[in-house]
């Protein structure tokens, strides 16, 4: 995908870019790839997929969410940013809290974000399950987000007790999401979310299966969860 295809794919989606948005990708791309050799961020570094798999596959969400506005947005095991910051450069207002497990990939996002002047970001390095009960971050957000960190079931162990009461859940996933959704009902229910929107669609290009699933918090999650660090990847709610 080039940055011509990139542009009109958002415009199909109502999403206009300004030069300075798209000068922004173009760094953010160049820093990735200079930050690749130093450290493993991404197997995917060649520019047109890291337009096409990383930045569209990122902005995805928005063409099903509304992201306008001063929205708290956190993302669970961003990596190398992906999909929040893609997203806060075509949504300047948001404020986008990122927690990692690595410490070297707070680094890179942190110079990212000097580098492409973002302003309004946070980057915690911790563990998830850690974070999801630390107080100044629990059900304090309108909308989290993850893209491919674990299965649904561990995944909204992670996610859904950051998610303030009436805020959204979007879990990004492939072509298993089907499969994953029936085995993460239990979990769902336990933590308060329950499903709002089902969207499926082919990446353009390489035509391969997309899944955003929309989830709203109906109520608290209990204060128990999320479980000590490792235990919901060994022993999801079941």
């Amino acid at each position: 995908m080039n940055e011509e295809q990139f542009l009109q794919a958002l415009q199909d989606h109502d999403i206009h870019l300004t030069k300075k948005q798209l000068a922004q990708f173009k760094t953010y791309f160049e820093e990735l790839v200079e930050w690749n050799e130093k450290m493993n961020l991404t197997a995917i570094t060649d520019e047109p997929s890291v337009y096409l798999k990383h930045f569209l596959d990122s902005i995805s969400a928005a063409f099903y969410v509304d992201l306008t506005g001063e929205k708290k947005v956190c993302d669970v095991g961003a990596g190398a940013g992906f999909p929040s910051i893609p997203l806060k450069i075509c949504f300047p207002d948001l404020h986008v809290t990122i927690v990692d497990s690595l410490n070297k990939r707070i680094t890179f996002l942190n110079h990212l974000a000097e580098k492409l002047a973002l302003d309004n970001v946070e980057f915690v390095h911790a563990r998830a399950e850690d974070f999801g009960q630390n107080k100044a971050y629990r059900e304090q957000f309108d909308l989290v987000t993850a893209r491919a960190v674990a299965r649904l079931s561990v995944l909204s162990e992670l996610c859904i007790p950051l998610v303030k009461k009436g805020g959204l859940f979007v879990a990004m996933k492939g072509s298993a999401a089907k499969e994953e959704l029936a085995d993460a009902r239990r979990a769902l229910t336990v933590l308060g979310a329950k499903i709002k929107k089902k969207h499926s669609f082919l990446l353009p290009i390489e035509e391969s299966e997309r899944n955003i699933y929309v989830f709203s918090k109906v109520k608290d999650s209990p204060r128990k969860y999320p479980r000590k660090p490792g235990v919901p990847n060994k022993t999801p709610i079941k």
